[in-house]
Formats: structure tokens, sequence, C-alpha cells
């Protein structure tokens, strides 16, 4: 088996797509609807009432309200994205990541109603959607699995027969949610006195966040790296798979930074990367562009993780490092098109890159979201930097879904020169009005390990809990110094206003000596206490 399928003759369209209904919102709805002006199509876009007025909205041919700002009654609501696409007369629906992205009833209902669902069939997106299917399918493909269930635990499964599981994987074990994904339903344990509490939490979480309580459990590997491999597959049994990506910067299981190739896979992991990610998509008659998920060892073997039936948020640094449009070739596979990539391109990477995501979360308050009014944007730009967002000056960011507002994607002739394009975009990145991951994403490209690639999967919760609490954003000098200014003006009009007494004996403010009237002192030093602390106090307000 080869690592990508050599190319084929570009077959003729099968289908007649015109118009695309872009079932989704934020960056990738954008991001969609820029891919169907650049083919030449229409697109679509749904909204919910707050977002009437988005930059996704704007963007597209037409727009149709699809419900409330909840999700469930509107991005979530099958129905109304169907009547909407419909009623446009689209041919076709782009359902970008996550929302309904993942869900073989929404591909099954566009495919009932006659649109073409731009994504994997719906009995491939059921089959990979099952984390203990999709384990099984991997299996029979011969790919290597992490030790675990083959089946999973439902929720009256017997608290006995799970910790005999847990006894044969070996402790620590993960527990790990059977549906969706992003971390949730997922809980380490080390000892077996903690199984019992840690299944009823991860089944309580699943249960909320995909309305299934089926867990399953792994063993739980030490220090692990995740890499996983970006595929496309096209109606004709073509599969081709793309350069690695290196995605173990994360938080709480959910991805913070990615990266491309990984910095620690050679040219001959990277083929067997490939080939196991296409024997896994043919086993499971996979369809369209999906990314299969690995676990990278200390003992340098990889182990199957997951498939993930959607495009992924780092989709980019792919494209950046193979000059291919994934979201073009997601269009052409659904008309019918073959693939007329070579193992030579997709495998073969030109330069590096490297994503930062942008979120409005404050990092200093446990990256709390922080919704509220965009008052000004300075978006990054140059050689070798791309900002893939949403959000602009009087943006409204929403309280009801993902905090997301862009990606940046920096990208360079190699990894040294990708990560100064980055420090380089997120000096230049400024969003006013809202708290941003930024100060963070700028702290951690400064990390020495960063730059010298050593962190694995548990890396960056580890180094947060040793900053405890220490503060990510750091007082721009240029606004103390502003600061400081405002602070002499204002103390210099308090004192030269009639009425208020500032000689000697005027009664005191309370404030130390050292600040009061501190402007008006000729002792230098005392100057500086006072006015530069009051300048500091005044900047940390805005």
């Amino acid at each position: 088996m080869t690592a990508a399928s050599e190319a084929a003759p570009r077959g003729t369209i099968t289908r007649i797509l015109r118009k695309i209904l872009i079932a989704n919102r934020g960056e990738i709805a954008v991001r969609v609807a820029r891919a169907c002006r650049d083919l030449g199509l229409g697109s679509v876009a749904v909204f919910s009432d707050c977002d009437r007025t988005a930059r996704h909205v704007r963007m597209a041919d037409e727009a149709v309200a699809i419900g409330g700002n909840a999700p469930a009654d509107s991005y979530l609501h099958v129905g109304r994205i169907i009547d909407a696409a419909r009623a446009t007369g689209a041919d076709a629906v782009h359902p970008g990541y996550g929302f309904l992205s993942e869900n073989p009833e929404f591909a099954r209902a566009c495919c009932d109603a006659g649109l073409t669902f731009i994504g994997p069939t719906p009995d491939a997106v059921a089959a990979v959607g099952s984390k203990t299917t999709a384990r099984q399918i991997a299996v029979r493909a011969g790919v290597p699995v992490v030790r675990g269930t083959d089946r999973p635990f439902a929720g009256d499964e017997p608290d006995a027969a799970i910790a005999a599981a847990a006894e044969r994987i070996g402790y620590p074990v993960l527990i790990k949610a059977v549906a969706g994904g992003g971390g949730k339903g997922m809980r380490i344990v080390s000892m077996a006195p903690e199984l019992p509490g840690a299944v009823r939490l991860a089944r309580s979480e699943a249960m909320t966040a995909f309305g299934d309580p089926a867990v399953y459990l792994e063993h739980c590997l030490r220090h692990p790296r995740h890499v996983e491999v970006q595929i496309l597959g096209d109606h004709h049994g073509n599969i081709c798979a793309f350069v690695e990506r290196e995605c173990s910067i994360q938080r709480r299981h959910q991805k913070v930074i990615e990266e491309s190739p990984s910095p620690v896979v050679g040219p001959a992991m990277r083929e067997q990367l490939a080939n196991a990610a296409i024997a896994v998509a043919r086993a499971a008659a996979y369809t369209n562009a999906g990314t299969v998920e690995f676990l990278l060892g200390e003992d340098g073997h990889f182990y199957f993780l997951e498939v993930n039936a959607r495009l992924q948020v780092e989709h980019p640094v792919t494209e950046m490092v193979a000059g291919v449009d994934l979201v073009h070739w997601q269009i052409r596979i659904a008309r019918g098109e073959q693939l007329t990539l070579s193992s030579r391109e997709t495998l073969n990477p030109l330069g590096h890159a490297i994503e930062c995501r942008v979120y409005a979360e404050d990092p200093d308050a446990g990256f709390m979201p922080s919704p509220g009014r965009i008052l000004a944007v300075r978006s990054p730009a140059g050689p070798g930097v791309r900002d893939d967002g949403w959000v602009e000056e009087g943006t409204q960011i929403p309280i009801f879904y993902d905090s997301l507002l862009s990606k940046v994607i920096a990208s360079g002739s190699d990894r040294p020169q990708a990560i100064a394009r980055m420090r380089r975009a997120l000096a230049e990145y400024d969003i006013r009005g809202v708290r941003t991951t930024l100060p963070f994403s700028r702290w951690l490209l400064r990390r020495p390990e960063f730059a010298e690639a050593r962190f694995h999967t548990g890396f960056l919760d580890d180094l947060l809990q040793q900053r405890s609490g220490e503060p990510f954003d750091e007082l721009d000098p240029s606004l103390e110094e502003v600061a400081a200014i405002a602070a002499c003006l204002v103390e210099a009009t308090t004192a030269a206003v009639p009425g208020i007494a500032t000689g000697p004996g005027a009664p005191s403010s309370g404030r130390p000596a050292a600040d009061r009237g501190a402007v008006l002192r000729t002792d230098g030093e005392t100057i500086e206490r006072g006015w530069k602390a009051l300048a500091r106090r005044e900047s940390l307000r805005g």
C-alpha cells in the first residue's frame, strides 16, 4: 500500500452544484463562503437572532434566519436548516465543524431531502463517530490501538464490570465518552478507588454534552504526543493522506496550538502514519475530508486514537505546507470529481506552519469566557501570516457559542522562521473590548520548551499549574507613559482648582504622602514613586 493514492485522471462532474448552504457560523462559515466565491458558487448563510449582523451573514449571497440564540433553536435544529436550504434552492450543505458536522442523522436528512452533504456518507459518519466502533475498524485494518475496551459501557453497567476491565487494561486508565470529543466526558484514573466516582462524572458530562452516557476505557499512556493525519477520499476509490499535524499543546484535552509537520516525525514514520490513516479510511468506506488521530508514545510507537469525520479547526496548517485548498477539494469531491493529488505533493511539506487559536477568554481568570462588543481590531499581516477570523469593530461576542474569534497561521521555510513570524503576528494582533487569549499565546510562544519542541499532551496543564495564577497580561510601557502624563495632568488640575486646599495646612486626602501633590514636588525620587504608581493604577483600569 502506498502512502497516498497516485494521480488519477480527473473525472467528469457527476453532480451539478450551484448554491451551497453553510450550516454554521463564525470563522468557518466565512471560510466556506470564500471558497464558494472562489469556485463561482452561490452561498447561503443561516443565522440565529444574535448573529443577524455577523460577518458570515454579510459575506454570503443570501441569508436565512433559523431561530433563537440557543443552539438547539438554531444551529442544531435540523428541520430549520433543511427548510432554509429548500427555500433558497441550495443544492448542497456544508456543515463546517462543530454543531451538526458529525451528526449522522443530519447527513442522512440532507440526503433524504435531495441535498448533497459535503462530507462523508451518513453510514461512515455513524461508524467512526462511535469511538469503540472506530477502534474495531482500526483493528480490522491492522492499525495498532492502545489497550482498552472494544465495547461501550452503557449507563447501567455495574461498577464491578468496569473495575474488572480497568484491572485487565492496567492503571492509569482513561475514561472516555463513546460519542463526541473536545475533552468532554474524559477522566484520568490512577488508582482503583477513584474509578467509580470518575465514571459517574464522565457519564454525567457525556450525557450533558452528547446525550449519550456510554463510556469506554483505554490505558493512559505516559507523556504521549498527539499527531494526526489529514485525509481526502473521493467517490472513485482514491484516498490521499497529507503531512501529519502536531497537536500536543493542549489545555484540558483541547488543542491550543497546532503545527505541521511534527518536529519529531521523520520521513519513515510519516509514511507509516499515512499508510495507517489510509487503511482506516478504506476500512470505513470513508469519503471527503477527515482526520485520523494517533498517540505517539515515548517508545516511538504510534497508536490509533479516533477519526474526526469533518474538516478540522486546524486545517489551515495543512493547506500552508501542502499548497492545497481543502475546502475547494471538499466541494470538488462532493460533485463527483476525482482526486488529482499524488504522494509527492501531499507528503513532502513545503516548509513549516503553526496555528494559534484566539478565543474571547480571560486567561488570567481561568480562561473564563469574555463576551461583549469588539471596540477595535488590528489584525496581523506581512509575509507568511494568515488570519482566519470573523470579528471586526462592532462585533458582539455572544455567550451562547464557542468563543473562537480567529486562527492565526504563520508559515516559513522551516520551524524557526515559522515561530519567528508567529511571534511577530501575535505582537501585532490587538483586539479591544473583550479579553482574549492573545497574552497567553505570546507567553507560550516565548517558552524555550516550545522552541525546542519539548512537550507532550500534558505539558501545558503542568506548566499552567506551576504558574500559580501569575498574570499573563503584561503592562504595555507605552500605555504606562500615557497614563503617567494623564495622572500628572489630573494632579496639576486638581491643585489649580480654586477652593481646593493644596498647601501645607490642607486637610489630608487619606492618600500616602508620596502620592499627595507628588507632581508639585521637586524631589525626583518622590515624583517617580507618586505619579508612576498612580499611572500604573490608571493604566491597569483600562
